[in-house]
């Protein structure tokens, strides 16, 4: 079986979706099935394929992005180039991204079986006011790309439930959720704990948020909640469109305790997961659709809390009191408060970091999901020759 996944970005370019297939396309590779990707380059150069751990890759030259939507207006002859270079028996797109719908207008494109990861809905926001008069253009293309398409991939039941977009595509909507590969987040070595510990600069109270400093991610309401902790210390990692106003409300705040990081290399990443005590994730919207930073998280065996998005997949993929603690999203009170419940429990923090581990194992896995997505690859093939 060959697959061609269409992507926004991938590896070594950060972000949870880009973690996910870095890790997936390995594991269909181990499982006998042959990948390529075609992709968004963040570096301005011509296309050319290269080898990413036995998968073909086709990088697309991007310009930039316009309201978190790529400019690559290559995109379309390089699909259509790869379509052919490859020869997949099926078209796996992980959206949102607009690049993908290329596929309609391309007749080689159309031949071919789509199954559609829908990582997220595209969220008219009433944070970011211009997402709202975008997608009054994007929605009627979307929904013509989810009708042509044989199959779609949700990542939780509670996000296919709340879905306006997937509403009327339930009976081919199937539910996978994300995972990661274990091996690729190992113990950090010395030099990078030595880093690690540098960075915390204090023994305990240690607090991890990881994302794109952008308008979903609730980082304000983090910081406003730092101002109820006696103590920690907390760590933001990532970059993105809000770093100067975040770093001017940690000025304004007095909130020592406080540092933005901003992008870091895998390993430092890993190393600062390792030795957290726990992990925040403070999202406000449910753009936040899984969380993927959650199971590197887990993955660790480190206890979460994060905000009960209604209809984010975030309150499936954290159980409450086990793993960890949900929170209303938004309310710095109440997150302040979880965390303060969580550092003055010490056998709880234990107690959820074990359990996070053992959910990750059972769950999330990456070899575990790359199975049940081959199983829906055979069951649209089959499904498709029948009607023919």
């Amino acid at each position: 079986m060959r697959i061609l996944h269409i992507g926004k970005f991938f590896p070594p370019v950060t972000g949870g979706i880009e973690s996910f297939l870095g890790d997936l396309l390995p594991a269909l590779e181990r499982a006998g099935v042959t990948t390529a990707a075609l992709v968004h380059d963040d570096i301005r150069h011509e296309p050319v394929p290269v080898c990413h751990r036995n998968t073909t890759l086709f990088r697309v030259p991007c310009y930039g992005t316009l309201l978190y939507v790529p400019i690559s207006p290559a995109f379309i002859f390089a699909m259509r180039k790869a379509i052919q270079a490859f020869q997949p028996d099926i078209l796996h797109f992980h959206v949102p991204n607009t690049s993908a719908f290329w596929a309609l207008p391309l007749s080689i494109a159309g031949a071919l079986p789509w199954v559609v990861h829908w990582h997220a809905d595209v969220v008219p926001s009433a944070i970011d006011r211009r997402m709202a008069l975008a997608y009054q253009l994007y929605r009627p293309i979307e929904k013509l790309f989810l009708r042509r398409s044989q199959s779609i991939i949700a990542t939780s039941q509670s996000y296919l439930n709340t879905s306006s977009s997937l509403v009327d595509f339930k009976d081919k909507s199937h539910i996978i959720p994300l995972g990661l590969d274990p091996d690729r987040l190992k113990k950090p070595n010395d030099a990078r704990l030595r880093w690690a510990e540098t960075a915390w600069g204090q023994p305990e109270g240690r607090i991890l948020v990881i994302g794109r400093l952008t308008y979903y991610k609730g980082h304000e309401v983090m910081l406003d909640a730092s101002t109820a902790l006696p103590y920690g210390r907390i760590l933001i990692v990532g970059d993105g469109e809000r770093e100067f106003s975040l770093q001017r409300r940690i000025h304004t705040l007095g909130l020592s305790k406080v540092s933005l990081l901003g992008s870091l290399p895998e390993l430092d990443l890993h190393a600062l997961i390792f030795s957290c005590d726990c992990l925040c994730l403070p999202s406000i919207e449910r753009t936040e659709a899984f969380g993927l930073v959650l199971l590197e998280a887990m993955r660790y065996g480190k206890p979460v809390v994060a905000s009960n998005i209604p209809g984010s997949g975030i309150g499936w993929v954290v159980e409450d009191g086990v793993t960890g603690f949900l929170v209303p999203p938004g309310d710095p009170v109440l997150l302040a408060g979880a965390l303060r419940k969580l550092f003055s429990l010490p056998e709880l923090k234990l107690f959820m970091g074990q359990s996070a581990l053992e959910r990750f194992g059972k769950v999330f896995q990456i070899d575990h999901v790359a199975q049940e997505i081959i199983l829906l690859y055979n069951q649209t093939l089959k499904a498709l020759k029948s009607t023919t």
